[in-house]
């Protein structure tokens, strides 16, 4: 797992400390965070200050809904309508108990809808959940080379 990166999507300082707290003590190590939804998409699709490289698409996307200038949905949304993004592993990772938020998700093509818990010790046992299935057990489709459909080549 050391060397597979996952892009985590959180303005929430705090999220953002105790999720890094928690894979670290997984032994998951390569997080980039991002702190809104356009810097989110532009990492993911190698825009603005990610153009020049692009950089490899993460494993995994940990999604939170309520991200300033552009919300989760929309940043979904933009990644499921993009080749490159299409088939990138997903997981909404937020606070929200919303109905309509969990259906809207899975309507737009998210792979999974995960509530963060309170608790850090229950946190730390979903990071490590999270963790393992998709980056131990998922297998990503290998990318074509000449038809590449953005996924990372397996490590």
């Amino acid at each position: 797992m050391k060397h597979k990166q996952i892009l985590l999507a959180e303005d929430n300082e705090d999220d953002v400390k105790l999720t890094l707290r928690a894979f670290k003590k997984c032994q998951i190590h390569n997080i980039i965070v991002v702190q809104n939804g356009v810097e989110a998409l532009d990492y993911l699709l190698g825009r603005g200050s990610y153009q020049n490289p692009t950089p490899p698409l993460p494993h995994m996307v940990l999604l939170d809904l309520n991200l300033p200038k552009l919300n989760g949905l929309e940043v979904l949304k933009t990644l499921r309508s993009c080749k490159r993004t299409c088939l990138l592993p997903v997981i909404i990772l937020t606070s929200s108990r919303e109905e309509k938020d969990i259906l809207q998700s899975y309507q737009l093509g998210a792979n999974s809808y995960i509530r963060k818990p309170v608790d850090f010790s229950k946190f730390k046992e979903v990071v490590q959940q999270l963790g393992h299935y998709w980056l131990v057990l998922n297998e990503l489709p290998n990318p074509n080379p000449k038809e590449n459909h953005g996924f990372p080549a397996k490590s």
